[in-house]
């Protein structure tokens, strides 16, 4: 093949390498994760709780919920009369996992339903919905996790938490 028979391929592998990198980019940025800040308080938390709990109440659903801080400790949990008792313990891995990972614990699901099956290796994951990052001005400050129902509702109940802070 001569020069100029090979610019059209040449052009075309170019525009692959572009594509690419700005695909790389693209997915770099939709990993950033929100900078920890200052933890959440007591008195924070409790707000976020109860607008859980009036979710949970509205619906009939039995739950347990629990709010950590930005890096996983416990600061409020409650547990509605007649929860099965798994969810005690997995509320609370829920909350954990969304504030450790910074991201919502179901992202970490969709990717083994998209085939990652690594997460299922990482220490401390509990990749199932109903665990969210509470982020306030752009920021971190702890997580809620919720367990007793489908985890979809699970996950209505923890963005009901949040709404009563007016973000996210």
């Amino acid at each position: 093949p001569t020069g100029d028979s090979m610019k059209p391929v040449r052009r075309l592998m170019k525009a692959l390498a572009v594509l690419g990198l700005s695909l790389l980019a693209l997915n770099a940025t939709a990993q950033q994760r929100p900078p920890y800040g200052a933890a959440i308080n007591l008195e924070t938390a409790k707000k976020v709780g109860a607008a859980a709990v009036a979710e949970a109440r509205k619906n009939s659903w039995h739950v347990a919920i629990a709010i950590v801080d930005n890096h996983g400790l416990l600061v409020y949990y409650e547990m509605l009369d007649d929860t099965q008792t798994a969810s005690a313990t997995i509320a609370m891995e829920k909350a954990r996992t969304a504030a450790t990972d910074r991201r919502p614990t179901k992202e970490l699901e969709d990717g083994i339903a998209g085939g990652r099956n690594a997460i299922l290796g990482l220490p401390g994951a509990t990749p199932i919905e109903g665990g969210l990052p509470i982020v306030v001005g752009g920021k971190m400050i702890g997580a809620i996790g919720v367990s007793g129902v489908k985890s979809t509702e699970d996950a209505q109940i923890a963005r009901a938490g949040i709404a009563a802070l007016g973000v996210q």
